[in-house]
């Protein structure tokens, strides 16, 4: 059986601009730039991080929806509830991990958990740290959609 999705956890970071309009102010005036990356901001550890995207619907009550654009970290120590990717019988799949159990959580009650037996071939290929949305379709990942 080969099952298909993803998870998230956000943080918000707060940035408080000045949007008032009054008289005739510069375009600009409402925007402060952050002296911070999308690099320092997504990557923990650039050189073992790699993105997947979600596909399926099981991740959507922890906020990752199909096409979502997943970061995944291979540094990042797995514990009980951390979202994960992993080879899991020859399909790669975006879950909750319950570490106590050895099951494979789906963020929706349409989907039962999988009990990962001695049997399985299930490999952990790294923990989901971010996940974000493209509102445009991009056609370089268009091609990753199958």
């Amino acid at each position: 059986m080969c099952v298909q999705s993803s998870w998230f956890f956000m943080k918000v970071i707060p940035v408080y601009i000045e949007a008032g309009i009054s008289g005739f102010e510069s375009p600009a005036a409402e925007y402060r730039e952050l002296n911070l990356s999308l690099e320092e901001l997504l990557l923990q550890h650039p050189n073992a991080t790699f993105f997947g995207l979600a596909n399926g619907r099981s991740m959507e009550g922890i906020g990752i929806f199909n096409g979502d654009v997943l970061v995944v970290d291979r540094v990042e120590h797995v514990s009980n509830g951390s979202v994960i990717v992993a080879n899991f019988n020859g399909c790669f799949v975006c879950k909750i991990i319950d570490t106590d159990n050895a099951l494979l959580l789906s963020a929706s009650d349409k989907h039962k958990p999988i009990k990962i037996t001695e049997s399985d071939d299930f490999q952990i290929e790294g923990v989901v740290n971010v996940s974000f949305r493209l509102h445009k379709k991009l056609p370089v990942l268009l091609s990753c959609l199958g």
